[in-house]
């Protein structure tokens, strides 16, 4: 696929997503969707990739401003809601589980940790995506918004599933039914963020992060641990026992647990086969 409004780069088992509309501050369109959903699907599937971080194209000074602010005049115009996206839209972690089936949950089935490195403002689908990563990493001062209350939308794309999950009721119900814009410092005191880093050192922190994970962490791992964590949302605690017993079972007999043991005792680097 020509990407247009994102890029896409591997190093060292990250990959990198960049939203890049700069002009736009970065804003959501069904083109960049349409390419997002591509990216992450490739990503999923290709084993130099150990850990995706998506983040804004610093010159447009935000991670995500929300939805075009044309579309939405043009769809306010046509009378209706236009996603913009194409029929064939790539699925990224469709299949996995039902309850990821869908757009934005299906970060949950993709089988990579997914870090959002927030360097600028996160309003609408900007939060979504933020909300939506498994870890987020913020400069300071960031602002953070649902907004949606200002159009006269619902609370977009199961934020309102995520959100308390995230947070608390108490703190998902204020960003929620308020629409008020949030900064990075009460996000970290909510409990929405991981770290906050100063600007200059956000992406360099993240990627960090990113490659330890990819070093030290069995891809096999990595992967049966997410779908562990977003499915035992939906699940009792026998039920989350009794899978991870039998996942223990399994991946016992797996190559990179030898390797994982071996490389223990040898006090070396894991060379891990995925």
């Amino acid at each position: 696929m020509e990407l247009k409004t994102t890029r896409y780069e591997i190093a060292d088992g990250v990959a990198v997503v960049t939203l890049s509309r700069p002009r736009r501050r970065n804003a959501w369109t069904g083109r960049m969707h349409t390419e997002y959903r591509w990216i992450l699907r490739e990503a999923d599937a290709d084993p130099a990739v150990r850990v995706i971080v998506v983040t804004g194209d610093p010159e447009g000074q935000a991670f995500c401003a929300g939805a075009d602010l044309q579309a939405l005049e043009g769809h306010s115009e046509k009378g209706g809601y236009d996603p913009g996206t194409p029929e064939d839209l790539a699925n990224p972690g469709f299949g996995v589980d039902p309850h990821f089936d869908a757009s934005f949950a299906y970060h949950f089935g993709i089988g990579k940790p997914v870090i959002a490195a927030i360097n600028g403002a996160a309003a609408g689908v900007g939060l979504v995506l933020a909300a939506f990563a498994d870890l987020r990493f913020s400069a300071p001062g960031v602002k953070f918004t649902a907004a949606h209350g200002r159009f006269n939308f619902p609370a977009e794309f199961g934020l309102s599933w995520v959100l308390p999950r995230i947070v608390g009721l108490t703190h998902a119900n204020d960003i929620l039914l308020s629409s008020r814009v949030f900064t990075a410092e009460e996000a970290m005191a909510m409990g929405f963020l991981n770290r906050v880093v100063p600007a200059e050192a956000l992406m360099g922190e993240v990627t960090a992060y990113a490659r330890k994970l990819a070093e030290t962490v069995a891809p096999g791992s990595a992967r049966e641990t997410k779908r562990q964590i977003y499915r035992d949302l939906h699940r009792d605690a026998a039920s989350s026992v009794a899978a991870a017993e039998a996942l223990l079972v399994a991946m016992a007999r797996e190559p990179d647990y030898r390797e994982g043991v071996k490389a223990w005792m040898e006090k070396r680097p894991p060379r891990w086969g995925g």
